[in-house]
């Protein structure tokens, strides 16, 4: 398998992360991605503080279509609604011009109480990804049950990866440039995941380390 940093530069897809709510900070891992790994850039999706799904869904259908290579999308919390949207919205072909998506603990926008600003993305868009994705989520995330982590992997047609109890998965969870998420990107940029068209299988391990991309 492919690491990030074997790839040449003609040859690597456009990583684009996607951050959430109030963006993501310098410690978070999308921005370390960033600064480490020059074909990694982020979607500035704007109106950070105050999202608006049009806007955003717009942003990131724009940024795509001015991509010269395949793009993977590499996306956390809110971030995940507004790639679900964009992909409910603009229906593409399977695999171009996104060839693949992380989505990192994606909040549940249909709980109640939910923040508004979360809600307003809502309901969740029920429609199969047209493209290999991967559903990370933490046991003991404040914004998504486990439970519904799954089923916006069904939803979605996402394998899903539970990596035991690491909060948002954000900067608070202190996982630095979070190597294994890089090593669930790396599989998805080298074609090593089949997603099945169903219910994904979950894995449960406790912590990252036992966690796998999971194969139909």
């Amino acid at each position: 398998m492919h690491d990030l940093d074997d790839w040449g530069a003609t040859t690597m897809p456009q990583v684009l992360t996607v951050p959430g709510l109030n963006n993501s900070g310098p410690t978070h891992w999308q921005s370390i991605w960033e600064r480490e790994t020059p074909w990694i850039s982020r979607v500035d999706l704007g109106l950070w503080e105050r999202p608006q799904r049009n806007v955003w869904v717009t942003r990131l259908s724009q940024t795509i279509r001015s991509s010269r290579a395949p793009v993977v999308l590499c996306a956390h919390s809110l971030g995940c609604l507004a790639v679900a949207w964009w992909a409910a919205l603009e229906g593409q072909g399977y695999g171009h011009p996104v060839a693949g998506a992380l989505l990192v603990a994606p909040p549940d926008c249909e709980r109640a109480m939910v923040d508004r600003h979360i809600a307003s993305f809502g309901p969740i868009p029920r429609v199969i990804l047209p493209f290999p994705a991967i559903l990370v989520a933490s046991q003991d995330d404040p914004y998504a049950s486990t439970e519904r982590s799954i089923r916006m992997a069904e939803l979605w047609g996402a394998a899903f990866v539970d990596v035991g109890e690491q909060g948002h998965i954000n900067a608070q969870s202190n996982l630095g440039d979070w190597s294994e998420g890089r090593t669930l990107l790396n599989h998805l940029i080298d074609g090593g995941l089949s997603v099945r068209r169903a219910r994904p299988r979950v894995s449960t391990g406790g912590d990252m380390r036992g966690a796998t991309v999971l194969r139909s």
